[in-house]
């Protein structure tokens, strides 16, 4: 079964609506949809090697205007939702402190957790929770999202062969690294 699917995504991946289809994964991934664009980007890379570092670009645009609609939900949604539940639980003052450290290092956090395999998502939003300094925010989203794509790119793009042939003889085997650098990506998360 697994296998199949892989085919199917190196069929779709060739397709000439895939482009498309990446920007917008990109696009909802740095805001709401759970599915990074590295499931597609991967095997489009792989299919047409020459054509990686435009990819990358398309993968890094789309998740870097998706990361605006993510820091708008995190600003207007947060405070409609979220502030309320704070102040009815005198929790007031610890979000201040959340948004002066955010504010302190908020940039490094864009940097550092925009390059792991953690969702982009919540570095959006928590930057618009947090109403960090949004031309700030968009210039490390490029810097970060562009260098997490294009040094994929990179790799791909020299070695793409041989990462297809390696994740054709141990699809298996990939597919559970990839699992385990998202669980990983979610700990880190969750505990640095």
């Amino acid at each position: 079964m697994l296998q199949r699917l892989y085919q199917r995504v190196l069929l779709l991946a060739a397709s000439p609506r895939a482009p498309w289809w990446l920007f917008a994964i990109a696009f909802a991934e740095s805001s709401f949809f759970p599915v990074p664009p590295d499931a597609l980007l991967i095997p489009m890379a792989i299919a047409r090697p020459q054509r990686a570092w435009g990819l990358a670009f398309i993968c890094m645009i789309g998740s870097v205007v998706g990361g605006a609609l993510g820091y708008l939900i995190g600003y207007a949604l947060f405070a409609v939702l979220a502030v309320p539940i704070l102040h009815f639980y005198h929790y007031d003052a610890a979000f201040a402190a959340f948004q002066r450290t955010f504010a302190e290092y908020g940039l490094w956090f864009i940097l550092i957790k925009g390059l792991t395999p953690i969702p982009f998502k919540i570095v959006t939003i928590a930057s618009g929770a947090a109403k960090f300094n949004f031309p700030l925010f968009m210039a490390a989203s490029v810097v970060t999202r562009g260098g997490r794509f294009f040094l994929l790119a990179l790799l791909l793009r020299f070695f793409g062969e041989r990462v297809r042939d390696f994740i054709e003889r141990r699809l298996m085997l990939v597919t559970m690294a990839l699992a385990a650098g998202i669980v990983g990506g979610f700990l880190l998360l969750r505990y640095v």
